[in-house]
């Protein structure tokens, strides 16, 4: 059985996670914090990252190299779009989101989440009012013109609407949430990925691992 090591909350574990539940395949999740200098976790992956999964001999990390490997050993149930054109867009929104938005998704989340609830600390609003007022509204504006205002990016649900939408869950932890009347189309895919089944069950457990039910 396919192991995964991580924890839930992490918006990269999330899109590995989602990823199996919709090919149905069966996985095992092994409870494992990032940076948390195991050393026999930094023996399978040196950069302390999660998540990291095991599949037989094959061990990987990185999230989005997990999830290529999945869709080209599992193809059943495709989770990616099939044309190159749509694919490598899929890929790039999947940099993109993985990269700076959840950069500035999670300094949302470490300020107003991790550091009154972790560190028994007040959040430093100044940085957060900097990411929601001058560094991310270039990035959502981008990606509104990307979305459209009804279903998902390519028609049917791919990971790439996932990967769209994921970051904004764990700033919404903190208390952000993307303005609808401002970016009303990605306000609105966030809330479709949110109502599908598959993430609909990670994220009900998040919320229990979070205490936010």
């Amino acid at each position: 059985m396919i192991q995964v090591y991580g924890v839930h909350g992490s918006p990269f574990v999330r899109k590995v996670l989602i990823a199996l539940d919709l090919k149905g395949i069966p996985f095992k999740l092994i409870p494992q914090m990032p940076f948390s200098g195991d050393a026999e976790y930094l023996k399978i992956n040196p950069l302390g990252k999660v998540p990291t999964l095991v599949d037989g001999d094959l061990t990987l990390g990185d999230s989005k190299v997990i999830c290529q490997y999945l869709e080209a050993a599992y193809p059943e149930t495709p989770l990616y779009p099939q044309t190159l054109a749509e694919k490598a867009r899929a890929h790039w929104y999947e940099d993109l989101c993985g990269g700076r938005v959840s950069e500035l998704a999670a300094g949302i989340f470490f300020q107003r989440f991790m550091r009154p609830l972790a560190f028994k600390q007040e959040p430093d609003e100044e940085k957060v009012t900097k990411i929601i007022d001058r560094d991310l509204p270039p990035l959502l504006d981008y990606l509104e013109s990307q979305i459209p205002a009804e279903g998902f990016v390519f028609g049917d649900f791919s990971m790439a609407d996932l990967c769209i939408a994921s970051p904004f869950f764990n700033a919404s932890y903190a208390g952000y949430d993307v303005d609808p009347a401002r970016w009303p189309a990605l306000a609105g895919l966030i809330e479709r990925v949110k109502a599908l089944p598959a993430v609909q069950k990670i994220l009900e457990k998040e919320a229990r691992v979070l205490g936010q039910s």
